[in-house]
């Protein structure tokens, strides 16, 4: 479990972006289990990034007219899972994650702490060997934020998931197992 702090502008958010491959670093390389990930293809960087690589966006980006169950399946229908499957699997998650009687409520009728639990839910639809998480503690109170970093240090126990965080919460980071800290797009620390 990695933290990355830094005062804004630093390029928190930028890594992650890079590590999610979302965006192409504009010098050096990235290397996920022993290749340059930046050697692939766009279509070869997307099913990667479908397969291995969960995402946590401080703005949550649920879908606001389906329900959590739906918005926890998609990455599951996306891949090509049929809809039994996709379902069967989102609602094993979202028990897992203490939302069992929350499976058909929208966003909208859902608490912060709740969005977030969805959010990490759709994150974990594949299986992934790495989440990235942007300011998941970001606009909630310290009990759901502790709760939230509690469900991430239970998913790295329970499942070997790798976790990286980008937070500007000392609290979180200070429970990371590593801490690295940006100045400028560089690492100045850890």
């Amino acid at each position: 479990m990695l933290a990355v702090e830094g005062a804004s502008g630093a390029g928190k958010s930028t890594l992650l972006h890079i590590l999610g491959t979302l965006d192409r670093p504009t010098e050096g390389k990235v290397f996920f289990q022993g290749q340059d990930l930046f050697d692939r293809t766009e279509a070869e960087l997307a099913e990667l990034r479908n397969r291995h690589i969960g995402f946590v966006f401080q703005l949550h980006h649920l879908l606001p007219e389906f329900s959590a169950l739906e918005n926890t399946l998609m990455p599951g229908l996306i891949q090509g899972w049929s809809q039994k499957k996709a379902e069967k699997d989102a609602e094993r998650i979202l028990v897992q994650l203490g939302l069992q009687d929350r499976l058909h409520h929208k966003p909208g009728q859902l608490s912060g702490g709740e969005q977030k639990r969805v959010a990490v839910a759709r994150a974990l639809m594949l299986n992934p060997k790495v989440i990235l998480a942007d300011e998941p503690t970001g606009n909630l109170d310290t009990q759901i934020g502790e709760e939230v970093h509690n469900l991430f240090v239970r998913i790295n126990r329970e499942q070997g998931i790798t976790i990286i965080i980008v937070t500007h919460n000392p609290l979180l980071a200070a429970r990371m197992t590593r801490r690295v800290r940006l100045t400028d797009g560089r690492v100045q620390e850890g």
